[in-house]
């Protein structure tokens, strides 16, 4: 990435426009959402500085004030948003105040933003080449249309679009997920912003796509010299990408520090709880995770004393009668700040931290329940007026592999290579186009009508959106009850007195049964869709990325839930995700998938300690440790490259375009399924990989 946007054009850093001064100063900011009913105190006092070139992560979980602190800078407050106090100082101006002409000159020009949802924030009736270019034409009176359209073009490619001048005449939805935020990115930067706000720009990509899309604002960052501000419950990414974090909780900052020195060491007791939460701090797969007690307070009534107080295990009636300020840690020369009176102590030791309890062991697995024998699913690739076939795509390309009862099986890999394709047909919503199912001894596809509807009942779906599959006009009550109407289980009185067990069993309020699913925070919603799984009873749960757009602790909430009734109804999960370290931490064996094809497959432990297939190695190397001294002095290699089209899928061996261990075999022949390190641990692959993996962990 060394050309201009423009031919003879540089591009030129950032400077700020008074030497030493912060670029973006946020003092004692207030902001109010007044609805009919209601006033709710979204931010409650913050107080925040940037300097020109620097990276600030704000972390936190939902509804703790991340997002509307970074929109508050650019004034796109929600209806009934106010700001009722406090100042936002950019290169002096204050934009709290501004009026709307100065705002709307600011907006996209010398302040860019990326939403969290490329494809809601993108115009779907407009080309992305007059999506990107619409920033010039608004800000740059002095570019001709045909130059803000070869300057987008020129973005596109910059920003790592394949064939960007295809690519300006096409549409948002004609995009895969990964290019719609490659062009979100676009637009931010299009016009050399001073200051880049990034609101959860990789939530739900794949650990691949996630790696690109950073490096790619990292290398933009630096070369254009922007400062950012990077809003996110990803840990791991905050981690890696920033010079210092602000960890927010109740619409306050409870902590803020260099990276480094955060996760070394946090301070405040919402912090630690944080870290604990991480699936990666789990002792082993026998420690249940930490999770946090209880809920954010309500923000429509000021809580009084520690906001975090109610939910602290160290709370003591101090915290309860008068609130902490955020105050400089003299200890370490006043660059580490925190509102807490029990801070952790630095001297701290493991039995000072709360430690998650053992679970009980699980059952052993049983016998074979579900068996995949050469399993093939291949859609038709229509086109043109009369929607003629132009091929086929191959979404899953002959798998074969068994899951014994009790046992989860973890599917794990980048978007688009066929695991929920491969769950949707376990769950019998797809049909095969080869192979075949066998659940219990019994072929699905020779069933009768009568058996198969009784065999539905044994699969369950949990969807990755809960939202999405909540029908909005039912309440709870209805949704639950919806299949024991179908499948004509007991009577109204045994029905609602099941429903009521399940809400128990999901940690849910018996209550929830007269509410709508939007009056669900996510983390319900999930116990929702999980509790709508088990309505029947069933012997097999595929979960399809059930924690993916879930912050931490609830996140570990939703984990620890599903491996208690996994012991306590010996349920079978086939769990897939694109979070290597959850599957980690829940699965006993892994299998990794690429673009269609089963690479490799084995316990848990062993395929993480020592990988097999290049394939599985670099997707291991490519995850984003909560840990910033994690990858010092370790060799890793992510994975670089974009995934070939499933409709015309390489000869050989697939991953062989984007693998760096690929010879001429690999391309003639197709590699057949060994077993190099014993039995239970097999991999598709000409060369093996024999040496164990170094980096550290997930």
């Amino acid at each position: 990435m060394t050309e201009p946007l423009l031919k003879n054009e540089s591009l030129i850093k950032n400077e700020p426009l008074i030497k030493n001064e912060p670029l973006l100063r946020i003092d004692d900011l207030r902001v109010d959402i007044t609805s009919r009913d209601r006033t709710v105190h979204a931010l409650d006092g913050v107080s925040l500085e940037l300097a020109p070139g620097e990276a600030l992560g704000i972390v936190g979980e939902s509804g703790c004030g991340k997002t509307m602190t970074a929109l508050s800078v650019l004034g796109l407050l929600p209806p009934g948003g106010e700001v009722t106090g406090g100042r936002v100082l950019f290169d002096g101006q204050d934009l709290a105040t501004a009026p709307a002409p100065v705002l709307q000159d600011v907006r996209g020009n010398t302040i860019g933003m990326v939403f969290q949802d490329p494809l809601t924030s993108l115009n779907p009736t407009m080309t992305i080449g007059a999506q990107v270019a619409e920033p010039l034409v608004l800000h740059r009176p002095d570019l001709s249309r045909k130059e803000a359209w070869a300057r987008a073009e020129e973005m596109l490619r910059l920003v790592g679009m394949p064939q960007p001048a295809e690519r300006m005449k096409a549409y948002p939805h004609q995009l895969s997920g990964g290019m719609r935020q490659r062009v979100a990115i676009a637009m931010a930067l299009v016009c050399e912003p001073k200051l880049l706000i990034a609101d959860e720009p990789t939530t739900a990509l794949d650990v691949t796509t996630q790696h690109q899309i950073l490096e790619l604002i990292d290398g933009l960052r630096e070369r254009l010299g922007m400062a950012m501000i990077l809003v996110t419950h990803d840990l791991g990414v905050i981690a890696n990408r920033v010079d210092r974090v602000a960890v927010m909780y109740a619409g306050k900052v409870a902590e803020q520090a260099d990276v480094r020195a955060l996760f070394a060491r946090p301070r405040h007791r919402y912090t630690e709880a944080l870290f604990a939460s991480l699936p990666e701090r789990a002792a082993d797969s026998g420690t249940a995770l930490h999770t946090i007690p209880g809920l954010p307070p309500n923000l429509a009534a000021r809580p009084t004393g520690c906001r975090f107080a109610p939910r602290c295990t160290f709370a003591t009636d101090e915290c309860g009668a008068s609130e902490p300020q955020l105050t400089d840690d003299e200890v370490r020369g006043g660059e580490h700040r925190f509102a807490c009176f029990h801070p952790v102590p630095d001297n701290a030791t493991e039995a000072e931290v709360v430690i998650p309890p053992t679970v009980p062991a699980p059952r052993a697995p049983g016998n074979v329940l579900l068996e995949l024998d050469a399993l093939a699913k291949d859609f038709p690739l229509k086109g043109g007026a009369f929607s003629r076939s132009r091929g086929t795509v191959s979404a899953v390309g002959g798998v074969s592999l068994e899951i014994r009862r009790g046992e989860t099986f973890g599917m794990v890999g980048e978007s688009g290579c066929g695991k929920t394709t491969l769950g949707r047909i376990v769950a019998g919503l797809e049909e095969p186009t080869a192979g075949h199912v066998r659940f219990d001894g019994h072929d699905p596809a020779r069933m009768s009508r009568t058996e198969r509807r009784a065999h539905r009942r044994r699969v369950q779906l949990m969807f990755q959106d809960s939202t999405a599959a909540m029908d909005p006009r039912m309440r709870v009550g209805e949704i639950l009850r919806e299949p024991l109407v179908i499948q004509g289980v007991g009577s109204r009185g045994d029905q609602e007195k099941l429903i009521g067990e399940l809400l128990d069993a999901v940690g849910l309020p018996r209550g929830a049964v007269h509410r709508y699913p939007h009056e669900f925070s996510g983390g319900q919603r999930q116990r929702l869709g999980l509790a709508r799984a088990l309505t029947l009873s069933p012997d097999l749960v595929v979960a399809d990325e059930p924690v993916s757009a879930l912050d931490v602790s609830v996140q570990a909430q939703i984990l620890n839930l599903m491996r208690e009734l996994q012991r306590e109804r010996g349920l079978t999960y086939l769990f897939i995700s694109h979070d290597l370290a959850v599957v980690r931490h829940l699965a006993d064996t892994v299998g990794v998938m690429y673009l269609g094809k089963l690479v490799e497959s084995g316990p848990a432990a062993q395929v993480y300690a020592h990988p097999l297939h290049p394939y599985t190695r670099g997707l291991l190397d490519t995850v984003n440790l909560p840990d910033p001294q994690a990858a010092d002095g370790v060799d890793r290699t992510p994975l670089e490259g974009e995934t070939p089209s499933a409709a015309k899928p390489p000869s050989g061996c697939r991953f062989r375009t984007r693998c760096p261990m690929a010879q001429e075999v690999c391309a003639t022949t197709e590699p057949l399924v060994s077993t190099p390190n014993g039995a239970g641990h097999q991999v598709a692959c000409h060369f093996p990989l024999s040496a164990p993996r170094l980096a550290s962990a997930v």
